[in-house]
């Protein structure tokens, strides 16, 4: 026997209709059928009968692999359920189902016995169906025993398959009109695939995924006090990030709710609007710009069939990338651990994406147990190498206060020009680039200050709007840089065009690192990108601030100056420098 019979749905049924459904998987239709008379026959005298809808796959051999007693939403088979292929293919699977009146869904615009659901059309899109097939289930058939002939049962039968691009109406398929089962047994099925995926080939290049890419369409949410310019700037930033990941962006969505959906996070209308997309776009990630909780994300999942993200997870995806050190990436892989535990049903002790549910209670639980010891056991040991490094750093700030050296920290916005700034006072060689979290791991250099007075200037990480917070604990032995400072150079873009968001960003982070009240010069860089009068403007905002641009080297005298000054009040019994 081939396949299997999903019973969920099925409570009541007799023995007898269970043996004919596991009869139906032994069946097997001519390859250039869609379907048989007989096999409409079947389905629709089962339907009659028993008074449930009834969902059979068929792959392209003619095989009936999947018999469901449900629509076809509701078909759950590892045929279809995560397939993905390319854009220029079809999966090779098809659906016959049945359609009886009193089953149809009362808000269903489309109205009984005008051809499939939008719930049947979302599920041919998102699944790359060949097809479906929709028998209409006659309520007057029966046998008419005097005469011994048989009023048949399977009424019209409406067919629909995807088109290559959205028609005039928007839609990604088309419905066929509706026919007779002979009519439709007469029907090319091979050739009408061929013409298809021909069609399908002629746009493939367009979305053509190339191996290892990762095409991410970005998600974005509408709030109570948001606005729809706020979101497009935060997938701005999203993207920013996405790219530095790796990914290539291919589309945005938006929704306006008052509050996430606890289940999809969007709204399930929203959802399955995103699931098309994926399809026409070829996308093989979706990335929201929230942090999704455990359920959302497998629901999300399962009902897009593709891999779901949210910013969190981004992040430090591209922590992880970025680490360079053993302290980096071990303080990356404790933030990952912690992000990751909540989530790990149904995950193995690499992580990797398994469902849970069927196949997970039981034995399989004892198994998930043992998961999460030992993922937990990792997590202790990671934060007690934690808590080395933070001895460690310790140590070594000890070791600047008995020599005197007062430190000064660059903190601010990633991608604002700490490491240029750093690079170009001290004359060093950290290394700098236009992406998001260029630094991870801080850096310290000496410098003198106009006086001819020593000064250390450390290079933090950088910070981010929605920093998780389980990377600012993983990072707090690194972060407590800032803490421990005798003072901030806060860095800003001033080019930015969300200069205040990100100037509100750094002090948000700097006060769960108890640091907001450190004494602060505040280096508006990059001014030779920036209007005077816009210039002028910031500056009243921010705290002392002094106009510089790191990389032409301008204003480093008033800002050394101002270093100087601030160092005096700060920590006078160190001014008695040793060149």
């Amino acid at each position: 026997m081939h396949g299997k019979v999903d019973l969920a749905k099925s409570k009541g049924l007799k023995k007898s209709e269970i043996q004919r459904l596991e009869r139906l998987l032994q069946q097997r239709l001519p390859g250039d059928k869609i379907l048989t008379l007989s096999l409409a026959e079947t389905l629709a005298d089962f339907s009659h009968t028993t008074g449930y809808p009834l969902s059979v796959v068929v792959d392209r051999s003619g095989q009936v692999v999947n018999v469901t007693v449900g629509c076809p939403s509701e078909v759950q088979t590892p045929e279809l359920r995560g397939v993905r292929v390319g854009p220029g293919r079809l999966c090779g699977q098809r659906i016959i189902h049945t359609h009886l009146a009193k089953a149809q869904v009362p808000q269903d615009p489309d109205g009984p016995g005008s051809g499939h659901s939008k719930q049947d059309m979302q599920c041919l899109a998102r699944n790359r169906l060949d097809l479906l097939a929709q028998i209409e289930v006659n309520p007057n058939g029966s046998f008419s025993r005097s005469k011994g002939e048989q009023i048949n049962l399977a009424d019209a039968v409406h067919i629909s398959h995807l088109l290559p691009g959205r028609d005039d109406e928007g839609n990604l398929w088309k419905r066929l009109p509706p026919r007779t089962v002979r009519n439709a047994q007469e029907e090319d099925f091979n050739e009408l695939i061929a013409n298809l995926e021909d069609e399908f080939r002629r746009l493939a290049p367009k979305l053509q995924v190339a191996a290892g890419e990762e095409r991410a369409i970005l998600v974005g949410l509408i709030g109570q006090g948001s606005d729809s310019w706020q979101i497009e700037d935060d997938l701005d930033e999203l993207s920013m990030l996405a790219r530095t990941a790796g990914a290539t962006i291919c589309g945005r969505l938006t929704q306006a709710r008052h509050q996430p959906d606890p289940h999809y996070f969007l709204g399930s209308g929203k959802v399955q609007e995103l699931a098309l997309m994926v399809q026409e776009l070829g996308a093989n990630l979706v990335v929201f710009d929230h942090e999704l909780t455990a359920t959302q994300q497998h629901t999300l999942e399962s009902s897009i069939s593709v891999k779901v993200i949210d910013r969190t997870e981004l992040i430090l995806d591209v922590f992880a990338k970025r680490a360079q050190t053993k302290e980096g990436k071990l303080q990356v892989e404790l933030a990952q651990l912690k992000y990751l535990y909540p989530r790990l049903v149904g995950k193995g002790v690499i992580l990797s994406r398994l469902g849970g549910g069927i196949g997970t209670r039981g034995p399989g639980e004892t198994k998930l147990e043992i998961d999460r010891r030992r993922i937990r056991d990792r997590i202790n040991l990671l934060e007690r190498e934690t808590v080395r490094i933070r001895s460690y750093r310790d140590t070594q700030r000890r070791r600047r206060i008995f020599q005197g050296l007062p430190v000064v920290a660059l903190t601010g916005y990633t991608n604002s020009g700490k490491s240029t700034l750093l690079n170009a006072l001290t004359g060093s060689g950290v290394s700098v680039e236009d992406k998001l979290f260029a630094t991870l791991d801080p850096s310290t250099r000496r410098t003198t200050l106009p006086d001819q007075s020593p000064v250390l200037i450390t290079d933090t990480v950088g910070f981010i709007k929605k920093l998780p917070t389980s990377l600012i604990a993983a990072f707090r032995a690194t972060l407590e840089e800032v803490h421990v400072a005798d003072m901030l150079v806060h860095v800003v873009d001033a080019s930015h065009p969300n200069v205040l968001e990100q100037i509100t960003s750094v002090y948000e982070v700097l006060g769960e690192l108890q640091a907001e009240d450190k004494p602060m010069v505040t280096a508006l860089n990059k001014i030779d990108k920036v209007r005077e009068e816009d210039l002028k403007w910031l500056a009243t905002q921010v705290p002392n601030p002094v106009a510089i641009s790191a990389l032409k080297r301008q204003g480093f005298g008033h800002l050394l100056s101002s270093i100087q000054e601030i160092l005096k009040e700060v920590c006078p019994q160190r001014q008695q420098f040793s060149a």
